[in-house]
């Protein structure tokens, strides 16, 4: 994920209160078992469901090693490597907010193994590894089955950027409007077709979740749904009950795509303005987009499973603006099953 050179903290309405990122901290063997500073699964282990930006932001813990700079919080790690930042989140952590009763996980070498049971019998489980990467997440019926909707297999452990695929832009030959959809006032037919139009131009190979993660020009191959209706209060990633209400024809419209295919994967893309700090921006558009993926399924049952999220802060502005744009405060909803499903059935290995 290229980002831009890292531009001086400032204040922002979705990131006010620049605090220092963290105590720093020299440790080798970052996140490896046995070392110091080693957390099963990559993210602390926090039962309690935290909503307190500021908590956040003074739990934050500063690592340095090879060149790159770790900055762990809760339920998240951001990197800094080569001017970039790139963020990872606890992919078990939605699921375990929506319903504590019916999740569990367990530790399986060094993997660790999460489990929602669903009504009906069926579990949806994920499998994440040593630095909370997500490997593979399933659907499990009640008469054993099990169909893999995100398989993120990618061989040897490697850093975050070599995840970024470098693509030139895709040739667009539909109308703007149609390209990327404007949410507010669009008919649930229209957000429909944008979020189960096939990719732009053809794609010819399967690729990770995180290669579709940190590459703009991969994820430009698919079209997408601008949501720029839900406003965020300041330091804050919830989403009010009357602002929820304004997700159901999106909702409507993913649930339409996931009846006609249960394997429909869509991403949560999370933006914020330019104005505020890298860190604070990228922690705040990852938890919001996650917010807007709880309230999709809490209060119009999407799938849990069908979604994941990311943020990308101030990366990508929609208005290029240093200043505070309400339309780069944003959540983007597109469909990725071409992308990271394409010969799966036949065991095609994604591209190194």
């Amino acid at each position: 994920m290229p980002g831009r050179p890292v531009q001086p903290p400032g204040v922002d309405p979705g990131a006010r209160g620049d605090l220092p990122v963290g105590r720093a901290e020299d440790r080798r063997g970052f996140n490896v078992p046995g070392r110091p500073g080693y957390v099963p699964g990559g993210f602390r282990d926090e039962d309690e469901d935290i909503r307190d930006y500021g908590r956040i932001q003074r739990d934050r813990r500063e690592f340095n090693e090879d060149g790159r700079t770790y900055i762990r919080e809760p339920g998240r790690i951001i990197v800094r490597d080569r001017d970039s930042y790139y963020i990872r989140h606890d992919e078990t952590e939605r699921f375990r907010d929506l319903d504590r009763g019916g999740f569990r996980r367990e530790r399986r070498g060094s993997e660790t193994y999460s489990y929602l049971d669903r009504p009906g019998g069926e579990q949806i489980i994920t499998v994440v590894d040593d630095d909370g990467r997500l490997l593979r997440r399933s659907r499990r019926f009640r008469d054993g089955r099990e169909v893999v909707i995100i398989d993120n297999a990618y061989g040897a452990r490697r850093p975050i950027y070599e995840d970024v695929v470098d693509l030139p832009p895709p040739d667009i030959r539909i109308p703007r409007e149609r390209y990327v959809v404007d949410y507010d006032g669009a008919d649930e037919r229209t957000v429909y077709e944008a979020l189960s139009a096939p990719p732009v131009v053809p794609i010819d190979r399967r690729y990770t979740l995180d290669q579709v993660r940190y590459s703009p020009q991969l994820r430009a191959r698919m079209r997408s749904v601008d949501i720029d209706t839900i406003n965020f209060d300041t330091g804050s990633f919830t989403v009010t009950p009357d602002q929820a209400a304004r997700l159901s024809t999106i909702a409507s419209a993913i649930n339409q795509a996931i009846r006609n295919n249960p394997q429909e994967v869509f991403l949560i893309e999370g933006y914020t303005d330019a104005v505020g700090s890298d860190v604070d921006n990228l922690s705040l558009s990852d938890r919001r987009a996650q917010s807007v993926a709880t309230v999709l399924t809490q209060r119009f049952q999407v799938p849990p499973e069908n979604l994941t999220t990311q943020g990308y802060g101030e990366q990508y502005l929609k208005v290029n603006t240093q200043s505070a744009s309400r339309e780069n405060r944003r959540v983007t909803v597109r469909r990725i099953t071409p992308l990271i499903q394409q010969g799966q059935a036949e065991g095609a290995p994604p591209p190194r």
